[in-house]
């Protein structure tokens, strides 16, 4: 039987997931101390909820990261700072160093102490690329068909092949891996929640995207079982079911913009220029092929199943949101019943 936590340390804490596990940590009282560690303070919003959880102010791409965690006597690690969101990492290329460099360090502190007894770590499905010739579903064991050349995916690339490293030198110390599909919710910040919060949402041309989400509250609630028991493994984190991105967009009440391929990499500038929404090459290519994962080991093994279906997590986003349809319906359903009934008038070529 694995051991309860004692001294729980969790990274990016300024953020939605890590400033809510530690506020979900904090609040059980079998957890001794729970320490919030980041570059930046949480909100004062965040700090209330975190409640007695203990915020430290550290960079972990510096080596002092090993001297917290030996000087609490931390024995769980939760590293949920691995971020897809460029503006909120100071850039791209800020991004990089944080996920990579931060991630090295960490791991490398925690190979260090003779204390830390269980790793978490989140990571991302956009590991498996997107290409048209992915199969159905991805499981854990699914390797993928376009490796991710650049940006987030490839962090997670990187990151994950320092974990199993890690797992080599440190056998001792069970590692939890969970590969999280796109978050969605009425209150965390992501580039789908953005995405699909614009008034006229660009999509490909020709393509109609698969899309599985994942609700806000299912993320924080599959870390804190990972934090408070041994469940090594490579776990795939989704909710069940899929939206297609048309029925998405509808279900939003906004305006989809067909996009001819071409012209994507340029709308993605557009909208990262004008600070609406910074999508990373492999997420536009997610809005062109889709990725649906397979969660049956998430259920069987981990023993965690999502409250929130894909659609019923979406609506909850759409409703937290108070997203109201661009155009009315009863107007939008008119005036294409009156260019149907024009269509039909027309003369047809013999």
């Amino acid at each position: 039987m694995s051991e309860a936590p004692s001294v729980v340390l969790v990274t990016g804490v300024s953020r939605f997931l890590g400033g809510h596990l530690a506020a979900r940590l904090a609040a059980d009282p079998s957890i001794e101390r729970v320490l919030g560690v980041d570059t930046t303070p949480p909100s004062r919003e965040m700090r209330r909820r975190m409640g007695r959880a203990e915020f430290v102010r550290v960079d972990i791409r510096n080596p002092l990261i090993g001297k917290v965690i030996s000087t609490a006597k931390v024995d769980t690690v939760v590293h949920a700072s691995l971020s897809g969101n460029p503006a909120q990492s100071g850039g791209r290329s800020m991004m990089m160093e944080m996920n990579v460099i931060g991630t090295m360090q960490l791991l490398a502190a925690c190979q260090r102490s003779d204390t830390v007894r269980r790793l978490v770590v989140k990571s991302t499905s956009a590991v498996y690329g997107a290409s048209r010739r992915d199969p159905a579903t991805f499981t854990e064991t699914t390797e993928p068909k376009a490796i991710p050349p650049g940006g987030y995916a490839k962090d997670a690339v990187e990151i994950e092949g320092y974990v199993r490293s890690f797992s080599r030198r440190r056998p001792d110390i069970p590692v939890t891996t969970l590969r999280f599909v796109n978050l969605i919710g009425p209150r965390i910040d992501t580039s789908f929640v953005r995405y699909f919060s614009l008034p006229v949402v660009p999509v490909v041309m020709g393509y109609d995207a698969r899309v599985q989400l994942l609700h806000e509250e299912d993320a924080v609630a599959v870390l804190e079982r990972a934090a408070a028991e041994d469940l090594p493994g490579v776990f795939n984190v989704g909710a069940a079911g899929v939206l297609m991105l048309s029925q998405a967009i509808r279900r939003a009440g906004r305006i989809s913009l067909p996009v001819p391929q071409p012209a994507v990499p340029l709308i993605g500038r557009f909208t990262r220029r004008a600070r609406l929404v910074d999508f990373s090459p492999e997420q536009l290519r997610l809005l062109n092929f889709g990725r649906v994962v397979d969660t049956t080991k998430l259920q069987d093994e981990f023993g965690f199943t999502p409250r929130w279906t894909t659609v019923q997590a979406f609506d909850d986003f759409v409703a937290g949101r108070n997203l109201r349809p661009v155009i009315d319906p009863a107007t939008f359903g008119r005036a294409q019943n009156a260019a149907l009934a024009v269509a039909r008038a027309l003369p047809t070529g013999s």
